[in-house]
């Protein structure tokens, strides 16, 4: 059997799975495209768990339209090319809102699909939609995240900063960032010092690291989420180079710090929207959207989950997505949804008021961007800095 011919029975398989639309059962079924297996899953079943959640929530207080939400799961294993397969089956039942994918090259690759509807919402930071849209997308921008650290990084005084990103889709998206970044004004007695890449395939980047510690940064960025970044950090380490590393916040997860836990750096920074503030005193939040925190965090004290990047990725778009369907008629089509969301602003969510006049397709901005240091001994990340990336005082 070709690729192409397994590639189509496993779509056929997946879709079975989930049955046919439960219409005798009155449900509300919106179908949710994930990476629960595959280098994603670390994200994915996070972003699951979230939903999941916001199932039981949503049921106990009537549903949509008096019908019990119910979300139906397809894992797109990780893989770019199943989740078009998979995306393309969805949209032949003329959905309003299809939820996800978790990784930048999937929803990037699902969004080519989208131009006349239905409206994606992606959980991936690093995917930038264009404006007016039928795609959004979850978290603060990647480039928001790396903006955040840089600012914070500056105010350490750490200037020589040296970069190693990824080859793939993240890493592109990240080079992209900090290209613009660095050329900025207020970035201008920032060096980069060395900016070697990699394969997220590769099991070593020992040259990569000694071309950085030879070029003596004061700091490293080094941009990836999962194992790929497990291989940087592995590197540093037994290449014994010791400076405070900043990442991305997709490796926010208590799964790949405790994983990582032997080899991780001693000073660890990662941008983050507002939820990871928690109960900060030094930091002062919306009232709205303290009170979301609240329910937000109560909700998985109530399962016995902590809640992480994954969690959040999950949290907020199906809260909005949840609440607009409850607004809009019964049978809203995807372009009433498309217009509801792309002029919706005040609605408080974990991370913020978000505002999509203000930042189209994503509602949230370098205000709702923190960056936090991650604590090994407490297990938690805390803020070490204000949003925007301005530092908290010690």
């Amino acid at each position: 059997m070709t690729d192409a011919g397994k590639l189509a029975l496993l779509v056929a398989a997946a879709l079975l799975a989930t049955g046919p639309v439960r219409a005798a059962d009155q449900t509300y079924d919106l179908h949710v495209i994930q990476s629960l297996t595959g280098g994603g899953s670390f994200l994915g079943k996070q972003e699951q768990e979230a939903l999941q959640l916001q199932e039981k929530q949503v049921n106990q207080r009537g549903g949509i339209h008096g019908k019990k939400l119910h979300f139906i799961f397809h894992d797109d294993q990780s893989s770019p090319q199943l989740a078009v397969q998979l995306a393309n089956e969805v949209i032949a039942a003329k959905p309003p809102v299809l939820l996800g994918s978790t990784l930048v090259a999937a929803c990037n690759a699902m969004s080519a699909l989208m131009k006349n509807g239905p409206v994606m919402y992606c959980f991936s930071a690093g995917v930038h939609p264009p404006d007016g849209s039928y795609s959004f997308t979850a978290g603060v921008s990647t480039h928001d995240q790396a903006a955040a650290m840089v600012r914070f990084f500056r105010s350490k005084g750490w200037t020589r900063l040296a970069l190693i990103t990824s080859s793939d889709a993240t890493g592109q998206d990240a080079d992209k960032g900090f290209d613009e970044l660095l050329s900025l004004p207020e970035n201008k007695d920032i060096t980069v010092v060395a900016h070697p890449h990699f394969n997220t395939s590769d099991v070593s980047v020992s040259a990569q690291i000694e071309t950085i510690k030879e070029a003596n940064p004061q700091a490293v960025i080094a941009w990836s989420t999962g194992s790929p970044i497990a291989t940087v950090f592995r590197g540093m380490i037994q290449a014994g180079l010791e400076v405070p590393v900043g990442t991305t916040g997709g490796n926010m997860t208590f799964a790949q710090m405790n994983q990582f836990a032997g080899f991780l750096p001693k000073e660890l920074y990662l941008p983050s929207p507002l939820w990871a503030i928690g109960e900060d005193p030094r930091v002062q939040l919306d009232p709205e959207t303290k009170a979301k925190q609240t329910a937000f965090y109560g909700a998985y004290a109530e399962a016995g989950i902590k809640p992480d990047e994954g969690s959040v990725l999950g949290w907020d778009p199906g809260a909005i997505v949840i609440d607009a369907l409850n607004k809009l008629p019964e049978n809203v089509t995807a372009v009433q949804l498309h217009d509801y969301l792309i002029h919706l602003k005040g609605i408080a969510g974990i991370n913020g008021i978000y505002d999509y006049d203000k930042s189209p397709q994503r509602g949230l901005s370098l205000e709702n961007t923190i960056v936090t240091r991650w604590l090994p001994d407490a297990q938690r990340w805390q803020p070490v800095t204000k949003a925007t990336g301005i530092p908290l005082p010690q």
